[in-house]
């Protein structure tokens, strides 16, 4: 399941790829798939281990085109182990609404950024997300969990003021909101519950089969109930000595 929006954010083969606090992985297999080179980073060791032997069983299946790249390794957002200008392209999807220093982060994904490079920013969008917070204590309140909630205007505020330049956005997954709605309502740890279990086998369903009516179904909620609100920007190319921007 795919938050970024590949269409928006092109990949071209060889590009040095950064998934910032890549989770499971989705989004580093995909740009594997595409030919870039990927590094997936996340502070949880384990997450990365499994994100080590997907890579290696992708390359042995023959999932990604000769000459891309993927490696997986453990690290600190506020404290990338790269150099400055190192990427092409940078995501972080899901992971800037759970760390304090927020500004930090995005000050360190721009200065491994190369100039003229793309990054895509996701978080939880702040309606639904309010309704979750409003339903269940539980829901964010867990080490490691949601700490704030964004407007789509601040995200793209702090974007901009860590020198960035938004060009596009949009929102995604739909149909998870009432998802997390029924989940909030009734436990969300409650994964027994049938509500729970029935909604689940749909998304499951839907993530698999990809129906064509489920898809009209999303892209036409996704403007009012989507999960997750996309901001996409690119860093400027710094003006030479003598010449104007």
């Amino acid at each position: 399941m795919l938050t970024v929006d590949f269409t928006r954010f092109p990949l071209a083969p060889g590009d040095r790829v950064l998934d910032l606090g890549c989770g499971a992985g989705r989004h580093a297999f995909e740009c594997y798939r595409r030919g870039a080179n990927v590094v997936a980073l996340d502070r949880n060791g384990d997450e990365i281990r499994e994100v080590a032997k997907w890579f290696a069983a992708m390359k042995e299946a023959g999932e990604a085109p000769a000459g891309a790249t993927a490696t997986a390794m453990e690290g600190d957002a506020l404290s990338l182990p790269f150099p400055d200008d190192t990427f092409d392209r940078v995501i972080i999807s899901e992971v800037m609404e759970h760390i304090p220093d927020d500004k930090g982060v995005l000050a360190e994904m721009v200065r491994v950024l190369k100039p003229g490079g793309l990054i895509a920013v996701t978080v939880p969008r702040y309606g639904p997300e309010k309704i979750c917070w409003a339903l269940s204590d539980a829901y964010h309140e867990v080490e490691g969990g949601h700490i704030r909630i964004y407007r789509a205007d601040e995200l793209l505020g702090r974007i901009r003021e860590a020198g960035l330049r938004p060009y596009g956005s949009h929102h995604a997954h739909a149909l998870h909101s009432p998802y997390w709605w029924i989940k909030c309502a009734v436990g969300v740890d409650n994964d027994k519950a049938l509500p729970v279990k029935l909604y689940h086998k749909l998304l499951v369903w839907d993530i698999m089969k990809k129906p064509l009516a489920t898809r009209l179904a999303e892209n036409a909620l996704n403007p009012l109930i989507g999960k997750s609100f996309v901001a996409y920007a690119t860093k400027p190319h710094t003006p030479k000595a003598g010449v104007d921007a």
